[in-house]
């Protein structure tokens, strides 16, 4: 492999963005010049959204402009609804049910379009963006509920975002600390610069294709188990170290000698703990110590010690993020759905952003197959 060529695109800018930043080495991420922390601590997703689309934190008046404008689109259209049961019934992978819902939302958009000229309107897709951002829950939770057997429960555009979700999956009212607790996840992955699935949504919008084609791109990325399903990973090595009877630390150890890799470790960007697995893991403590059962962060604990001091691994944000989601009672196979349901938002903004200044994103492959070939006719080969 030649010097120059960067296979997977590593350390090549493609673009400039106003959006987020990571600062690897520091272990820093910040959007739009507000620190992560600070940001899971003081602002809900709705503020944290339209940060991103609109460049600046909403005072109260605009959040609850905006908010209310997102929670009226919250409800599917009855061909949505058949479209999710035929999913369920064909027993589809909840990433390939919102893949396939999402496509299908541009069909009930008034203002979806593949013209040239309009799929840049920025107001238009800001509206197409509240409608897919508003849709996304309600379609996840209508397909785990119809998957398990009950009935859908409608949203209510009462509550908020994370607090609707957590409703409409369990036909329950949430507490104020777990709707807390989601709303700070889906602000921990609401945006995180050009990663895989952020830049499949980018090359979309770069051909001038729609909003939704871009997100529907971006899901598809999402659910590689390379991008997104990190954190499934790890929640279902939690479960073996549970059934193995083991030690964390002595299940690690001999999973490591078998070489296998240990989930929820490493990143192509941080070199130090990801800040996300900070807040998250401070969150699963506090749900374990509110549940009186500290299993699965003990085992978390002790496998990030071990990975810290014998391999020099640091925990990314699927670590802590499995458990957390785990103990609110969150299917495994939903995690990487909310994913996709949180980093919505960060998707529509860097396609707002790539339609502002687009070129058309084309690299080049170096080619190294044979060359001066004869052809030879059909009947001679």
């Amino acid at each position: 492999m030649s010097d120059d060529l960067k296979r997977g695109l590593e350390g090549v800018l493609v673009a400039e963005s106003e959006l987020s930043f990571i600062d690897g080495d520091a272990g820093q991420l910040v959007y739009r010049g507000y620190d992560i922390a600070d940001l899971a601590e003081g602002a809900s997703y709705e503020e944290v959204v339209y940060l991103l689309w609109y460049g600046h934190l909403p005072n109260r008046d605009e959040l609850a402009e905006f908010s209310s404008a997102m929670a009226a689109e919250r409800s599917l259209d009855e061909n949505v609804h058949r479209t999710i049961e035929s999913l369920v019934e064909a027993d589809e992978n909840p990433m390939a049910a919102l893949r396939t819902v999402v496509s299908q939302l541009a069909a009930n958009d008034d203002e979806a379009t593949f013209d040239a000229e309009a799929v840049t309107d920025r107001e238009a897709n800001i509206r197409k963006g509240r409608r897919i951002t508003a849709k996304i829950p309600t379609a996840l939770a209508a397909f785990k509920r119809l998957r398990d057997g009950d009935d859908p429960v409608a949203p209510r555009e009462d509550l908020s975002h994370a607090a609707n979700f957590l409703y409409m999956l369990n036909d329950e009212e949430p507490d104020d600390v777990l709707s807390e607790v989601f709303d700070q996840a889906l602000v921990l992955h609401a945006d995180h610069g050009l990663n895989a699935s952020t830049f499949s949504a980018m090359v979309t919008a770069s051909t001038l294709s729609d909003l939704h084609s871009a997100v529907t791109s971006a899901i598809g990325t999402l659910a590689g188990s390379l991008h997104g399903g990190a954190n499934q990973n790890v929640m279902r090595m939690l479960q073996e170290v549970d059934e193995s009877g083991m030690d964390p630390t002595a299940w690690v150890k001999h999973a490591l000698d078998e070489g296998k890799r240990v989930a929820g470790f490493g990143h192509r960007v941080y070199n130090v703990k990801d800040p996300r697995a900070e807040i998250l893991g401070e969150q699963s403590e506090a749900l374990a110590e509110a549940a009186g059962d500290m299993k699965w962060y003990d085992y978390s604990v002790a496998i990030e010690e071990y990975m810290m001091e014998e391999k020099g691994l640091a925990p990314n944000v699927d670590f802590y993020s499995a458990s957390t989601y785990y103990q609110m009672g969150i299917p495994i196979d939903v995690y990487t759905p909310i994913f996709a349901m949180s980093r919505a938002g960060g998707w529509i903004a860097h396609v707002l952003e790539q339609y502002e200044d687009n070129r058309l994103i084309r690299p080049r492959a170096r080619y190294v197959g044979p060359r001066d070939q004869t052809l030879v006719p059909l009947d001679e080969r």
